[in-house]
């Protein structure tokens, strides 16, 4: 009898294993690239929208804007793209990557130089110059945004020339921070919400807010994806005021604000 019950146990075990194994294999899987500095945010609203449609799974490929539009370009199946800079969107858009009918601009943020919360060298970019700073890290300019619009604010504020000896390039924005925490380097530009989820750094504003190309966040479905329903219900879950509450929590803001 003892032998019986184990038997009827461990079938019973393998039906809830394999329906639970089922139910998870029948989930439609959506692939969204986003900029490296959306990690924590798209994440939330994520974990909140497979909630309220348990039939989606979504996955995610963080990094910088321009090395995820490149492979999109390549064929890489991906559903959902969101940029931290538009030209990296709009060449997908020109090649119809991107679906013309669902692309839109979602979010804007800001660039701010940070430094260790001990580090009293530095109150503004200008003291970036002095011979006490030694390595200053931005992400590479021509693949990551946030290094893009801080070089950009380097050359307006004719300081590009004196630093770019001093300047360690980064794959992505979140190395920039984590080099910054670490004390890899004396200082890095990264955008405001990067800064605010850290408590190792302090916030030094740049003065001037046309110091650089506007920080816009586009979202777009891709044109090639496979599921071009669930794509698209996410993409308007995202413009919807429960995504946007999200956003506005880790310091995001309308693009139309």
């Amino acid at each position: 009898m003892r032998k019986l019950h184990i038997l009827l146990l461990t079938a019973l075990l393998l039906f809830i294993s394999g329906c639970a194994g089922n139910s998870e294999s029948n989930k439609v899987e959506l692939t969204v690239s986003a900029a490296a500095s959306l990690r924590e945010v798209i994440e939330e609203a994520g974990q909140l929208y497979m909630e309220q449609n348990p039939g989606v799974k979504i996955v995610y490929n963080f990094g910088g804007s321009g090395s995820l539009q490149q492979q999109i370009s390549q064929g890489a199946p991906v559903d959902l793209f969101i940029s931290a800079a538009q030209d990296k969107f709009d060449y997908l858009h020109s090649k119809k990557l991107i679906d013309q009918q669902h692309s839109v601009k979602l979010l804007k943020n800001e660039l701010v130089l940070i430094t260790q919360k001990e580090n009293k060298e530095i109150d503004s970019a200008e003291s970036l110059t002095s011979d006490k700073i030694e390595r200053i890290a931005l992400g590479t300019p021509e693949s990551v945004p946030a290094g893009m619009y801080a070089k950009q604010a380097l050359i307006s504020l004719q300081l590009w020339n004196d630093l770019e000896r001093k300047i360690i390039r980064t794959k992505d924005v979140r190395q920039v921070l984590s080099y910054v925490e670490t004390g890899n380097v004396d200082a890095g530009f990264v955008y405001n919400t990067d800064a605010l989820i850290s408590n190792k750094i302090r916030i030094v504003p740049l003065n001037g807010k046309e110091l650089h190309d506007p920080i816009i966040y586009p979202v777009g479905v891709v044109a090639g994806t496979e599921h071009p329903n669930e794509s698209i219900d996410f993409f308007n879950f995202l413009r919807g005021q429960i995504a946007l509450d999200i956003f506005k929590k880790y310091g995001f803001k309308a693009a139309l604000e």
